[in-house]
């Protein structure tokens, strides 16, 4: 009787308008998610993220879910803590209800879920970080880590600090690979104490900038990894008395909303999620291509405001 009701191939046979009459007379409701299942697709694609507080990852799958219904599909989302086996577990939920492909924002060098994946025939593509491997759409982190230190540098700094994140996450990688390029670019050595590793929180951020200050020779300027660190960073420089960017400079990362409204609107280098988003989703409609390229690269943007000035 299914067949009858199909819309998408409908029979018109005496039996099968009878059977749409009736159906019609009882009020049935068509379960579209069992027709697509049964034709293999239920246009939703799942989403893997740490957490939603976390305002970059907010950001980027309000992104996902405008780019995916642009062709009609829907997303859904799991949040893990970062977590690898509770990502792998969040693999697994999703596929069993069904989606038709994976988006994973979550990726750490070395957690082995991608190559599971891949193994398993699971159609996916990794978001803001990559193995450097597999189906990717990020943005270009070293080089928006070194448009951030070179705009320091051309400010005349050359004690710059950075609050550089986990080194496993290829997106923090990136930026601190930028940062070290523009300093050897222009000459300057780094000292390991500047480069001080966090997570992507505001606490990491501000113990960082604390650790930093601490420095006998300390920075003049701030590199932090992302927003959320800069924003702690900002927090401990105002409460060691010190002020932005009068006694140091600060340089933030991705430009979520909230940092141009600072009573000191924070430097930044925008991340375009927009962009990222539409690859990703584009990235999935071509996962069987011979030669796609496995990671595609948006290029950011420095958007200079008052937490920097000349030295």
């Amino acid at each position: 009787m299914s067949r009858f009701l199909d819309e998408g191939s409908p029979s018109d046979t005496e039996a099968a308008r009878l059977v749409r009459r009736v159906a019609t007379e009882l009020g049935y409701v068509r379960d579209v998610s069992a027709a697509n299942l049964r034709r293999g697709s239920t246009g939703t694609i799942g989403v893997i993220v740490p957490r939603l507080t976390d305002t970059v990852m907010a950001m980027l799958y309000e992104s996902l879910a405008h780019a995916a219904a642009q062709s009609g599909r829907f997303t859904i989302v799991a949040t893990t803590n970062d977590d690898p086996v509770a990502n792998q577990r969040a693999a697994e939920m999703l596929m069993a209800r069904g989606v038709d492909g994976l988006v994973l924002a979550t990726t750490r060098t070395g957690d082995g879920l991608a190559e599971r994946l891949a193994a398993q025939g699971v159609r996916f593509v990794l978001a803001l970080r990559t193995d450097g491997v597999h189906p990717s759409s990020v943005g270009d982190d070293r080089l928006g880590g070194y448009l951030a230190t070179r705009h320091l540098i051309d400010l005349g700094h050359s004690r710059i600090g950075v609050v550089a994140g986990p080194s496993d996450a290829s997106s923090a990688a990136g930026r601190v690979e930028g940062y070290r390029a523009a300093m050897d670019e222009a000459g300057l050595s780094v000292r390991p104490e500047w480069v001080v590793p966090s997570s992507f929180s505001l606490e990491a951020g501000n113990l960082a900038a604390r650790e930093l200050m601490t420095l006998a020779d300390r920075p003049t300027a701030l590199f932090a990894i992302n927003d959320n660190t800069a924003l702690g960073a900002l927090s401990a420089l105002a409460q060691q008395g010190l002020s932005v960017p009068g006694d140091i400079s600060v340089v933030g990362y991705n430009d979520i909303p909230l940092v141009s409204h600072l009573p000191t609107p924070l430097t930044t280098v925008r991340t375009p999620f927009g962009q990222i988003a539409a690859t990703a989703m584009e990235l999935l409609t071509q996962a069987d291509t011979p030669g796609a390229p496995a990671v595609r690269r948006a290029t950011p943007s420095l958007i200079p405001r008052q937490s920097t000035r000349r030295l």
